[in-house]
């Protein structure tokens, strides 16, 4: 009764002024539904509930210089790819926020992001089940022209709760050219951020820090098609990650991000590289992953085709360098390799290592607080993950169109998944796919895949990874309404016989206006799953799946 009273006393502001036509309502609202059912060639399990669903429904206001909104949440019980401690409904998110000369104010819950993220980046990716979302409350001011500060205050979400750390935060951010009204081909952005993290020492046997710092510098300049952003981070007296219980010497983080692009008419390089040494920041001691607060991105291609993704790389905040590079260029229309319409490349290659010799950190008992700013060029390095790939776009006609991609990929499946060491070792791929899409007429397309996986590993013979995988998946498409689609991933190469299965998955959908209906039914794969550098893992199963979404 409490918390239905709760709920109507927090929506009744935006009933009263949309039924008084005074501001504006709008949302969205999201439903996930999966039936399990035991698998025993592909390890699933079914469900005690059979079915499990996750929901959200998302409400904003606004009213000038005013906005609210909240979002309710139902997991019963949650999807299994999502951690169990997701259960029951509730409303985790709520939020008000106004502007007055230049002062933005937020009470309640908010996301925030100082720079590139090194050492602050609450967000939200429902894929992950990530949402740390702080509560609290937070400011936003610019007293003069270019000039631009943030401070905040709260603590971070972890499901329905919160953490047990308080942050504290403030971030500046100057624009030479906007401050100074420099006009000219060249601009300057300055910025810098402190972060930090108050926890009670409640630990009989260790004297912890209970104010831990990190704090960060950055730069952003752009000429013409030139633009460089550069930050380095340093974080202090963190016992998080560290293995030296001296009060005096806990460990020492450090990042260093550098990020180079170069883009004109047709032609367009970027090359980024960070170097990370214990920079995993959290909202409270724990382990657990809901309790990070900032954001590392893995320097890869994120790959949308199936297979290019079967080993995704995860970023090691604890120590890893590596660097991304990718090159777009656009051959010209009506030449010999071009042809009527041009045509797209992009070549990519990215390389991930350990900062040290050896396998990472872990292999040392010193807190590691003066390790060196090593190169990728080093020898004895351990290699965590390598991807070159060259993809390659065309239009054949008005009714052909054509992306091909081939790739190598090398992928430490005992670092990256946290194995054995020996376990699995490098699984080393050749990938190559052909996408084809077909109109057949207007509002009518047909479009296949084509995707074939060659993987060896180093491995012993009973610890072997999956092996070579082929793919297939036909999608057809009557705009603007259906789409139906089957795929079917074969590992016919896995060392196991009795694992060489056929993973079949069927699809329709319907779209009218805002909303959205799919419902499909198939086998998934046990894997890994990775967004930006963020993981979790995905248990096998066989069922039906249904999800609707709508806007308004």
């Amino acid at each position: 009764m409490k918390k239905n009273l709760f709920i109507l006393i927090l929506l009744s502001p935006f009933l009263l002024f949309s039924q008084n036509n005074t501001g504006e309502i709008h949302g969205n609202f999201e439903s996930n539904l999966q039936s399990y059912r035991d698998d025993p060639t592909i390890g699933a399990t079914a469900a005690e509930e059979v079915i499990l669903h996750n929901a959200y429904l998302n409400i904003l206001y606004t009213k000038g210089n005013f906005t609210g909104g909240l979002r309710f949440e139902s997991y019963l019980n949650a999807l299994m790819d999502y951690d169990p401690k997701y259960k029951g409904n509730g409303i985790p998110y709520r939020f008000a926020t106004y502007y007055s000369d230049g002062l933005e104010v937020t009470v309640g819950n908010y996301y925030e992001q100082f720079g590139s993220g090194i050492i602050f980046r609450t967000y939200e990716d429902k894929g992950l089940g990530v949402d740390n979302a702080m509560d609290g409350v937070r400011l936003k001011y610019s007293p003069i022209s270019g000039l631009y500060l943030k401070s905040f205050i709260g603590q971070s979400r972890t499901y329905f709760e919160y953490s047990e750390g308080i942050v504290r935060g403030v971030d500046a951010e100057f624009n030479v050219n906007e401050a100074l009204k420099i006009e000219g081909k060249t601009s300057y952005i300055l910025g810098g951020s402190f972060v930090s993290r108050f926890q009670k020492d409640n630990n009989p046997k260790f004297n912890l820090p209970e104010n831990v710092g990190s704090m960060a510098t950055r730069l952003n300049i752009m000429h013409g098609g030139f633009s460089y952003y550069g930050e380095y981070a340093h974080k202090i007296n963190d016992p998080i990650g560290s293995f030296s219980f001296d009060e005096n010497n806990y460990a020492t983080g450090r990042a260093i991000v550098n990020n180079l692009t170069y883009s004109q008419k047709g032609l367009g390089v970027t090359f980024e590289s960070h170097f990370v040494d214990h920079m995993e920041f959290r909202s409270e001691r724990a382990k657990e992953k809901e309790f990070i607060i900032n954001y590392i991105p893995t320097l890869s291609k994120q790959h949308t085709y199936t297979l290019l993704a079967l080993y995704p790389c995860a970023t090691q905040p604890e120590g890893e360098f590596g660097f991304n590079t990718n090159i777009f260029y656009k051959i010209p229309k009506n030449t010999l390799l071009g042809g009527k319409y041009g045509t797209n490349l992009n070549l990519n290659f990215a390389r991930t290592n350990s900062i040290e010799g050896g396998t990472s950190y872990l292999d040392d008992s010193s807190s590691h607080t003066s390790r060196p700013l090593k190169s990728i060029f080093i020898k004895n390095e351990t290699l965590y993950f390598s991807d070159f790939n060259l993809e390659i776009n065309k239009k054949i006609n008005k009714k052909v169109k054509l992306n091909l991609v081939v790739a190598k990929q090398k992928y430490n499946k005992d670092i990256l998944e946290g194995k054995t060491i020996g376990e699995y070792g490098i699984v080393s791929s050749t990938i190559a796919i052909a996408d084809i899409s077909y109109k057949i007429k207007k509002g009518h397309t047909i479009r296949l895949e084509l995707q074939e996986m060659i993987s060896i590993d180093d491995a012993t013979a009973e610890n072997h990874a999956d092996g070579d995988w082929h793919m297939i998946l036909a999608e057809y498409t009557i705009s603007p309404n259906w789409f139906f689609a089957i795929q079917d991933m074969y590992n016919y190469g896995n060392y196991n016989e009795e694992k060489q299965l056929h993973y079949v998955n069927t699809s329709v959908g319907f779209l009218k206006g805002a909303n959205r209906f799919a419902i499909g039914y198939g086998k998934k794969r046990a894997g890994i799953f990775c967004v930006g550098g963020v993981c979790k893992e995905v248990p096998s199963s066989n069922g039906f799946s249904l999800n609707i979404s709508s806007s308004f």
